[in-house]
């Protein structure tokens, strides 16, 4: 696709010899620039402080991808930046959607290859090298409600497809490589809102189509409906899938394995009463990530157990509310490292309807990447399912610290360098490498 300095001037001589006309200024400005298109043979995306938009180049990775051309991605090294072969469909882009970047010589390009595989640094390359299909598990009716992860997929212009019980149960999931559960109730009991919200009309209907849903797959309550919905989410994950969950989508889902063949709901629910004895039946080792918890059996209280931190004890307010990301070995541990690439280790919490977990809680073969250790709070974790991958981060929105029912999504154009989300778009990427290289 480039040219060097002597093409450049045979082409002239070439168009002059065929008597084109090419005024003097084109051909000058066209022998000027080969040999330094010549030399361009990179263009590197830094993620340290020196990005102006770190979420969408994070969309321009996955554009690169789609594209079929490789994608490196330099774990901590400078924030954790990607690397492309230079091309001038790519530069245009970086261009058009305002992201940073350099172009960099062959001999440029080597030296960061050469530094980031020494050993007696915790950098490492990992070829990214096919784009990952992205499903987000959504109701298909407005929620009184906006979503982080399909907030910041379309602000880094990352196509998804949004999934319903529909297609989890049709046998669907297969076709997808990344999926994401956010806002959601798996346990059957709308997000236990009743109390709150049981006479608004969004609550209404949205009980109304769960219930619709349930008969329509021949199930008698929702909490079967969902109970076989995340069945079919573990099978994904235990064949290869990666899940990815925020806010009550986290705790639910482990809580729905746990309660199989148990009766949780109270019958504002499902119209009969719990089952008294539920707690002592419930199966931990069933569950993806967490042990020992109890469930909140007041159908008025806004949770769903003691696996979330958000209590009013938690002593934390928005101004001192952080949380740190632990660092891993670039080389011996990539699959944490990827999940933690960011410009900073020190992050903002934020709430959500599950916050964090309490540290107690979360299994030991289970990876932490993000806690309060203060409070001890885990706010961001990964797994293991057979050949699969899940990941928990707790909270509704990074950039909204306490975000209501019927608030105004985040305006991500505000946020472009937002450290919150970017451990969103760490997961995005992740299953593009994850065949590659494994060593954990």
């Amino acid at each position: 696709m480039t040219l060097n300095a002597t093409e450049g001037r045979l082409n002239y001589r070439a168009c002059a010899t065929k008597g084109l006309r090419l005024d003097f200024l084109t051909c000058f400005v066209l022998i000027l620039f080969c040999p330094i298109v010549a030399r361009a043979n990179y263009l590197f995306i830094p993620m340290d402080e020196k990005q102006v938009n770190h979420l969408k180049a994070y969309g321009i990775a996955y554009w690169v991808l789609r594209q079929e051309s490789e994608v490196d991605w330099l774990l901590n090294y400078r924030g954790g930046s990607f690397m492309c072969k230079y091309h001038p469909k790519i530069q245009n882009e970086l261009v058009v959607r305002g992201v940073s970047y350099e172009v960099i010589s062959d001999a440029q390009a080597n030296s960061i290859i050469t530094e980031v595989a020494s050993p007696a640094v915790n950098y490492d390359l990992m070829k990214l090298e096919k784009y990952p299909k992205i499903a987000v598990y959504s109701p298909k009716s407005k929620q009184p409600w906006d979503d982080a992860v399909t907030l910041v997929l379309t602000y880094a212009e990352i196509p998804y497809d949004v999934i319903f019980d529909d297609e989890v149960l049709n046998g669907e999931l297969p076709r997808y490589d990344w999926l994401h559960l956010h806002h959601e109730d798996f346990t059957g009991q709308y997000g236990k809102f009743f109390g709150s919200y049981a006479n608004y009309p969004w609550y209404i209907e949205q009980q109304k189509e769960a219930e619709d849903m349930a008969r329509k797959h021949g199930f008698q309550k929702v909490s079967q409906l969902k109970l076989a919905v995340v069945k079919r989410i573990k099978e994904f994950v235990a064949g290869g899938g990666f899940m990815f969950a925020m806010c009550s989508a986290t705790d639910s889902f482990d809580i729905a394995l746990a309660a199989e063949g148990v009766d949780i709901c109270e019958r504002m629910f499902d119209g009969d009463p719990a089952d008294p004895r539920a707690q002592e039946k419930i199966k931990y080792d069933h569950t993806l990530a967490f042990t020992d918890f109890h469930l909140v059996r007041d159908p008025y209280q806004y949770e769903f157990s003691d696996i979330d931190n958000n209590a009013p004890d938690r002593g934390l307010r928005q101004d001192n509310d952080y949380f740190t990301l632990f660092e891993f070995s670039a080389k011996w541990d990539p699959i944490p490292s990827m999940l933690t690439q960011n410009h900073t280790r020190v992050i903002h919490g934020f709430y959500g309807q599950s916050t964090g977990f309490k540290k107690p809680l979360v299994k030991n073969d289970v990876v932490i990447m993000g806690e309060n250790n203060a409070i001890r709070e885990v706010k961001y974790l990964h797994g293991v399912l057979g050949k699969g991958f899940f990941t928990y981060y707790g909270g509704h929105d990074p950039e909204d610290y306490q975000h209501t029912v019927g608030e105004e999504p985040t305006d991500l154009n505000l946020h472009p360098t937002s450290a919150g989300y970017r451990l969103i778009l760490n997961n995005v990427l992740f299953p593009a490498a994850k065949k590659k290289k494994q060593k954990t």
